[in-house]
């Protein structure tokens, strides 16, 4: 009786710690997790109040969405003026063309699209996880997740179709698990859900070409299950997607082609690939790690997922990134199957362990088709924890997640409070970065009100009122002219109600392939047609760049946003 006593208090000590020490750590990870999502609505909003280019190229999508809006489309003859076409699938800007028709040609309206897709997307990943698991804060966190991403984070909220893509993608996906469980839970197929599947990823595709990923992978997972189903559906797909394709090269007369495929054909930076291989592990490491593991559970012990023929092919594909032009977005693909991946086995192994809590040992087989073996293998793992399995578990999962937080920090640091939460976490408070110049003489870094363990990035930081004031600097020396600036940022032009000239990147790219007359403009600047010049990273075609050089010159230096917008006007000597 005295033995009793003397150990029971331990014990109930013990096991009170047990009890609640898991459950400040979870209520700790949702906090972490919850932070990155009101940090990445401030970021969102400060972006949707901003008028100009935040990432070059904004400008474009939305001078692409005002076409569609007006009946027209934006895959045109780059030969002449005003020597601009699109080079991304329709779908995006055709959702947005409503919304300029009721607040005309704003940046907020891709933005806030493309926001809205990101949170579409984190919703449908914690839906595949609680559908499986049945864990409310694990399936929230793995939504979170994705939103807490370094590259989710910087690209989510601007005026760019890449996520919407992927929030296709991802809805595609989790369509397709919940089609084939339910058709093995009825003993039938359901053809009408797998066609709305076939929907989601025609979207994807005409949403941005890099889709082409996902409808492999989707179609892959069908021929392992079913080879002639699979079959019988890519015919039709690929006809109407085909269809699609051929319908609008007619309409544009072959410059569609032109422009989405041959344009981007980019050459490949190996440097630039491996680069964002390593950034991207060593940001993502929990979730790369438990979503590999996954996978490799499922080939030995079980059938392979569609999340985890997903997974595989879009890490495969994510060596795009390392095309000229191509960059961290590129991986979203596979955050997303990695934060589903990572949500299925954190659930699963907590439900498995409060299930086989205090069992002395569990034996595990290994089915023979893996690896060929002749006949399936069995191996038995003993339980050293006993009864404190579920408890263990209980506090890694959570654990492991706050690890994947600390990994991804990333916060402004522009107002007094975020200055303080950053500072009590022990994080810095700005970082000191130089402004990207190209067509002027480097200078000093400046600090910045942003932190990022993703590196140095211009990319994340909210814009503030002196970027404004630069734009509409820059604005104002176009409208002293007559005529549309020739600009590498759509949006001064935008802004002063002249036409949109020029895409730099599209021009560069159908340059290197042989694609594009540039007489016209060479001579149209040869003879200062332009009253406006305006720079920003030189990504014209070097005869361009030279007929600059030699008709127009410097006369003012506007910084907006981290980068040295030269401005430049006809030199006087040669009008």
């Amino acid at each position: 009786m005295s033995e009793q006593t003397a150990v029971s208090p331990r014990r109930n000590t013990l096991d009170t710690i047990f009890y609640y020490l898991p459950r400040v750590l979870i209520g700790l990870a949702l906090l972490a997790f919850i932070g990155y999502l009101v940090v990445y609505v401030i970021y969102a909003v400060q972006l949707f109040r901003f008028p100009f280019d935040y990432d070059q190229g904004e400008g474009f999508e939305l001078m692409d969405t005002i076409l569609f809006s007006r009946g027209e489309w934006p895959y045109r003859n780059n030969d002449v003026y005003p020597f601009y076409s699109s080079n991304y699938p329709p779908l995006f800007h055709v959702i947005i063309a409503p919304l300029v028709w009721l607040f005309g040609p704003q940046y907020w309206t891709g933005r806030l699209v493309s926001f809205l897709g990101t949170l579409v997307t984190a919703a449908a990943i914690g839906y595949a996880v609680q559908r499986v698991g049945k864990r409310w804060w694990i399936s929230t966190i793995s939504g979170l997740a994705f939103l807490a991403s370094n590259y989710v984070y910087h690209v989510g909220p601007l005026f760019r179709q890449h996520m919407f893509m992927v929030m296709f993608e991802t809805l595609a996906v989790v369509s397709l698990a919940v089609t084939y469980d339910r058709e093995e839970r009825d003993g039938r197929h359901h053809n009408k859900m797998l066609l709305g599947v076939m929907v989601l990823l025609l979207a994807a595709g005409y949403t941005k070409q890099l889709a082409y990923a996902t409808v492999a992978a989707v179609f892959l997972f069908m021929f392992l299950r079913e080879p002639l189903r699979a079959i019988k559906w890519a015919i039709p797909f690929a006809a109407v997607t085909g269809l699609i394709f051929f319908w609008i090269n007619w309409s544009t007369d072959g410059y569609w082609f032109l422009n989405t495929v041959t344009a981007n054909i980019n050459p490949f930076v190996p440097g630039q690939a491996e680069g964002l291989f390593r950034q991207w592990f060593r940001l993502h490491t929990v979730l790369t790690v438990t979503a590999v593991l996954y996978a490799i559970y499922q080939l030995y012990f079980e059938r392979i997922s569609p999340y985890t023929v997903w997974f595989g092919i879009a890490v495969v594909n994510s060596v795009t990134a390392g095309k000229w032009g191509a960059g961290e977005s590129y991986f979203a693909t596979a955050i997303a199957a990695s934060c589903i991946l990572t949500g299925l086995l954190f659930s699963r192994t907590l439900n498995w362990s409060q299930q086989h809590n205090g069992d002395k040992s569990w034996t595990f087989t290994i089915h023979k088709p893996v690896l060929s073996l002749p006949k399936d293998s069995q191996f038995t793992i003993h339980n050293f924890l006993g009864r404190y399995l579920y408890t263990a578990v209980l506090l890694l999962i959570p654990l492991l997640f706050l690890i994947q937080a600390n990994k991804v920090f990333h916060m402004p640091t522009h107002t007094p409070a975020l200055t303080v939460v950053a500072r009590a976490l022990g994080k810095p408070t700005e970082v000191t970065i130089a402004p990207q110049t190209s067509c002027s003489a480097p200078r000093d870094p400046e600090r910045i009100p942003y932190v990022d363990s993703a590196g140095v990035s211009l990319l994340g930081r909210p814009p503030n009122a002196q970027d404004t004031a630069a734009g509409e600097q820059i604005t104002a020396a176009i409208l002293a002219g007559d005529t549309a600036a020739f600009s590498e940022d759509a949006g001064f032009n935008l802004r002063a109600g002249r036409d949109v000239v020029t895409n730099p990147t599209q021009l560069l790219n159908l340059y290197n392939n042989n694609q594009v007359d540039l007489t016209e403009m060479l001579a149209m600047l040869d003879n200062q047609a332009f009253d406006t010049i305006i720079l920003r990273a030189q990504f014209y075609p070097p005869p361009v760049l030279d007929s600059i050089g030699q008709q127009y010159e410097t006369v003012e230096l506007v910084q907006m946003n981290g980068f040295v917008y030269c401005i430049m006007q006809p030199r006087d000597g040669n009008r």
